[in-house]
C-alpha cells in the first residue's frame, strides 16, 4: 500500500491522529497598536544600530519557563537574556533590556532600534519608559517572518545548547542559560561574520 492510499485508509477508518497544537503562548498582542517595522531597508554598518528580541518557552518535565533574548543584529552577539517563571514584563523584557544596556556600558544608544514581535511585554509602560529614557526606537514585526534572527536564536540556544545541558529545574536553567549565551557569544563562528564568533567579530570591528 502506497503512502497516499495509506493516508486515505486512515482517514476512512478513523485511525488518523489529531495534530496536537502547542499550548504554550508567549505573545499576546490583543488590543495594541503596533510600532512600525524600522528594520525595513535598514543597512547595518555597525553594532548598536539594531537589537532584535523575542520570548520563547522552555519546558522541564511538566513545568514551563520562559526565555527572553536580545541580540545585536550586526554582530549576532546576545547582549541581554533572562529566564523567568512568568511572562510579566518585569521578569522578561525589562531585565533583559537592562542587561543589554549594561552590556554596552556607557555607550550612547540614541537612535538604536529595538525590534520585536507584537507581544505585550514589548509595549508595556515600564519598558517604554526605559526606551524613551535611552532614546531607543521601538520597532515591531507584523509576523514571525519579519523577526527571523530573533526566532533563530531561540532555537539555537534551546536546541543546540540547553537540550544538551539538560537543566532539571529553574535554578539550573538560569545558570545554564548564562553558560549557553557565553558559549554562543565566544565560541560559535558565523559565516556572515567572516567565520568569527560574535565577541571576536566585535573586537575585530573595533580594531
Amino acid at each position: 500500500m502506497g503512502r497516499d492510499r495509506f493516508e486515505s485508509f486512515c482517514n476512512e477508518t478513523g485511525h488518523k491522529l489529531k495534530v496536537k497544537r502547542n499550548p504554550v503562548i508567549t505573545t499576546d498582542s490583543r488590543g495594541t497598536t503596533h510600532f512600525d517595522n524600522h528594520l525595513l531597508d535598514l543597512e547595518l554598518t555597525a553594532v548598536n544600530q539594531a537589537w532584535v528580541s523575542d520570548i520563547t518557552y522552555y519546558r522541564i518535565k511538566e513545568d514551563v519557563y520562559y526565555l527572553t533574548f536580545i541580540m545585536d543584529l550586526f554582530s549576532r552577539r546576545i547582549v541581554g537574556h533572562k529566564a523567568s517563571k512568568r511572562l510579566l514584563t518585569s521578569l522578561t523584557t525589562l531585565p533583559a533590556l537592562k542587561m543589554a544596556i549594561s552590556t554596552r556600558k556607557n555607550i550612547d544608544l540614541e537612535g538604536l532600534i529595538l525590534h520585536s514581535d507584537g507581544g505585550g511585554q514589548y509595549y508595556a509602560t515600564e519598558l517604554l519608559n526605559m526606551t524613551r529614557k535611552k532614546k531607543i526606537i521601538n520597532s515591531m514585526a507584523k509576523s514571525v517572518y519579519e523577526n527571523p534572527h530573533a526566532e533563530r536564536i531561540n532555537g539555537t540556544i534551546k536546541n543546540e545548547y540547553l537540550s544538551g545541558y539538560q537543566p532539571l529545574n529553574f535554578d539550573q536553567l538560569t545558570k545554564l542559560l548564562t553558560k549557553a549565551v557565553k558559549m554562543y557569544n565566544m565560541h560559535r563562528p558565523h559565516n556572515s561574520l567572516n567565520k568569527l564568533n560574535p565577541n571576536a567579530f566585535e573586537i575585530s570591528m573595533a580594531a
